[in-house]
């Protein structure tokens, strides 16, 4: 059975908070690495800054309005530069991410931000806009693979790219060999699937994964009652892990049984606990508690 790297994104921790001080908590909640990119400076600083703490480099991000063809040329140029930034930390993959949340206004009128949670068919993106996504993310995934790294789309709710038929419709058209899986388990429950089922589904597709737990009464309750992403995430959507509904147990066997060997990303964007690190430490004890 391979060994699992478990990172910590800082998405918890207030934006004020200076960068040191959250890495080194990152560190003493008993993670091994923590996302970088090219935000934190060239790739030998962001090395130099993780070996102060004691970090491995995790993968990052490549976010982008992949439907949007004015915004292709920009994405391909930034892949170059993040694929170049990857290979120099030593990490083998990169997220996706889709985007949209506010850029892209559905027929009805409402951005997919505001559709958090309760996508209906006639909300997605038109035939054109799926083509013209799976032909950018095939060029990412081209480019990046040259510095040997995996791109890995990043499902995300709010994002034009949310439900399991929405993903499954991009994976119909791009070109598996060089794009992958790189699924969040929390946004996958929180748009309604089943995310044992889809670790099954996608099992030779995945490459790396984020992992966040959902509070099943906020989920009902945002559903029902149609809120937006913000009022989802200010009710408290967000759980540690082991203490909301996903079944990390049931998932955690799939990946095991798929020989699954890459990293696994904890990220709580918000937490109701008293602090970032009371978040992260607990999250982490529970991983330990299933042997990651």
């Amino acid at each position: 059975m391979k060994t699992w790297l478990v990172g910590c994104g800082a998405l918890t921790w207030p934006r004020e908070m200076p960068r040191a001080q959250i890495w080194e908590e990152i560190a003493a909640a008993g993670y091994d690495g923590v996302p970088v990119g090219p935000g934190l400076g060239t790739s030998q600083e962001a090395l130099t800054f993780c070996e102060r703490f004691g970090l491995k480099p995790a993968p990052g991000y490549l976010a982008g309005d992949f439907w949007d063809p004015d915004k292709e040329a920009g994405i391909l140029e930034r892949a170059v530069l993040q694929g170049q930034f990857m290979r120099d930390v030593g990490c083998t993959e990169i997220y996706l991410g889709p985007g949209g949340f506010d850029a892209y206004v559905t027929s009805s009128g409402l951005t997919r931000r505001q559709l958090a949670g309760h996508v209906r068919p006639k909300d997605m993106m038109t035939d054109g806009e799926f083509a013209q996504f799976a032909s950018t993310v095939n060029r990412v995934g081209e480019i990046t693979l040259s510095y040997g790294v995996r791109s890995c789309f990043h499902n995300h709710v709010g994002s034009v790219i949310e439900t399991r038929d929405e993903i499954d419709r991009l994976f119909e058209l791009v070109d598996r060999d060089v794009v992958f899986q790189g699924p969040d388990i929390g946004h996958l429950v929180w748009a309604g699937a089943d995310p044992v089922e889809f670790c099954q589904d996608y099992a030779a597709e995945i490459a790396s994964v984020h992992v966040k737990d959902i509070d099943p009464h906020v989920l009902a309750a945002g559903v029902a009652e149609e809120w937006d992403y913000g009022e989802f995430s200010s009710h408290g959507i967000f759980a540690e892990l082991g203490e909301g509904c996903v079944d990390f147990p049931a998932v955690c066997e799939r990946l095991r049984q798929a020989d699954y060997g890459g990293w696994i990303i904890v990220e709580t964007d918000r937490t109701t606990k008293p602090t970032a690190f009371e978040s992260a430490k607990i999250s982490r004890d529970y991983l330990k508690q299933l042997g990651i």
